[in-house]
């Protein structure tokens, strides 16, 4: 899928310094922003960010024989005289475009994930029951960022039959700005949740920037949401007056509950077998929880605006990313990895989970970060929940300036030991464990908790 000399130029202006001899000749295979993997008949855009500046690579570029670059105003110097090139106020923004310009080339159906937790669960398992189309392209890893959801695009070719991309977000306006550059066919929006409340404020916040995600849908498209979520409902009709369709999961016991009939999409999960039933069909999926059926559930509304037919049964084993769903057989214990990253939502749903497995149960939890004012509040919620469970015991592990405040918070509770660094981990977990024990791992990223499951046995 080749973009042309016509088409480069009505998104970037015209190009400079190109001879009338070449005009029918540059054509460009892909849109490239990295010089390490950059093929001669790609077009480099030379992107300027926090921590690199393409423009300090054009060198390396012109070496590989590309034929045209993308750069910034100012930046002419470094290109030889006789060099064709495009100039733009922002190569970020240019690059956005041409992203937006690939989007309007693929004939497929594109679907936005976004929410405060299980994201990119559920985007994995949008791929894997979208398979009965044929290949799905999926961000990779958490590719969900001004860079990575464009590079998912351009990486994008004719063969796959759908694309699905993850949106994540840091401040307002973002997902608005990946919505742009997009524009999807049907918006996922998992949940609202207190991840990054330190960086916008409130829950009330949140939801609004989480909205964004709608404001350039396809307008025959649809957006799917929680359904217990009224503050959700109310803030999305500011952003977006089509369809929405709302799904709610609910334990087994519930299913034979006479609800009034309405347009909401039910499932029933059994966690003994974990089976889920929605609407006719009985799905067993190979991830344990109820936070997981929830996310299948997303992945089911999906498939079934798609016009997947599904079977009287299917059975999904879906492939755990690393931090996420893992589950190790130590020399004595269970682990049960989910050292990703942590919110209060996602530590509730791994310690509910961990509540249901049999013997004795330790949790090693590192301290939530990105809370601001209101970290102790949701931490002294955990311990709570925590103290108030069968948990044998919970190593926490906390900045120093925070040691103090939570030493002195759980000083009477017996089942809590405060550290500050996670080299002390191991010896206090591996001389209170016994065989056939589980213990759930969870913190934030800044913790790397990963880097102690080799040393607990």
């Amino acid at each position: 899928m080749e973009f042309s000399l016509s088409e480069l130029n009505n998104v970037l202006g015209d190009i400079k310094n190109l001879g009338e001899g070449k005009r029918d000749s540059l054509n460009f295979k892909n849109i490239s922003i990295d010089s390490r993997t950059l093929l001669k008949n790609d077009l480099f855009i030379a992107i300027k960010g926090k921590n690199f500046d393409g423009h300090s690579f054009l060198s390396d570029v012109l070496d590989k024989g590309v034929k045209s670059v993308v750069i910034k105003k100012g930046m002419q110097r470094l290109l030889p005289s006789n060099f064709p090139y495009w100039v733009v106020n922002d190569t970020l923004e240019a690059f956005q475009k041409l992203a937006l310009l690939k989007r309007k080339k693929l004939k497929i159906p594109i679907i936005a994930v976004t929410g405060s937790v299980g994201k990119t669960t559920t985007k994995e398992m949008i791929g894997e029951v979208l398979n009965k189309f044929g290949r799905i392209k999926l961000s990779h890893s958490n590719f969900n960022n001004e860079f990575g959801v464009g590079l998912t695009i351009l990486a994008t070719d004719i063969k796959d039959k759908a694309l699905v991309l993850e949106m994540g977000m840091r401040g307002p306006g973002q997902i608005e700005n990946l919505s742009k550059y997009s524009e999807p066919d049907i918006a996922v929006i998992t949940n609202i949740g207190s991840a990054h409340i330190g960086l916008l404020g409130s829950k009330k916040n949140i939801t609004y920037a989480k909205c964004e995600i709608s404001k350039f849908l396809n307008p025959k498209g649809v957006v799917i949401i929680p359904a217990n979520d009224s503050f959700l409902e109310k803030t999305l009709k500011e952003f977006w007056k089509g369809r929405v369709l709302k799904v709610r999961l609910l334990n087994i016991e519930n299913q034979k509950d006479n609800f009034k009939r309405d347009e909401n999409l039910r499932g029933f999960y059994n966690p003994s077998n974990k089976t889920i039933l929605i609407e006719e069909n009985t799905f067993e999926i190979s991830l344990e929880g109820f936070h997981n059926a929830s996310n299948f559930l997303f992945a089911y509304a999906v498939a079934k605006e798609l016009g997947i037919d599904f079977a009287s049964f299917n059975k999904f084993d879906f492939v755990s990313l690393g931090g996420r769903n893992k589950i190790f057989k130590s020399v004595k214990t269970t682990i049960y990895d989910e050292t990703y990253n942590a919110s209060p939502e996602s530590v509730k749903a791994c310690i509910k989970n961990l509540l249901e497995k049999p013997r004795n149960k330790f949790f090693i939890f590192g301290s939530m970060q990105e809370l601001g004012k209101e970290s102790e509040k949701y931490h002294k919620e955990i311990f709570n929940l925590i103290n108030n469970s069968d948990i044998e015991k919970c190593l926490f592990i906390c900045d120093k300036e925070y040691e103090k405040i939570y030493t002195n918070y759980l000083k009477n509770k017996k089942k809590f030991l405060v550290l500050n660094h996670i080299k002390d981990i191991p010896q206090e977990i591996n001389k209170s464990t016994k065989k056939g024990d589980s213990i759930l791992i969870k913190g934030s990223r800044c913790w790397q908790l990963e880097k102690i499951i080799g040393l607990i046995y």
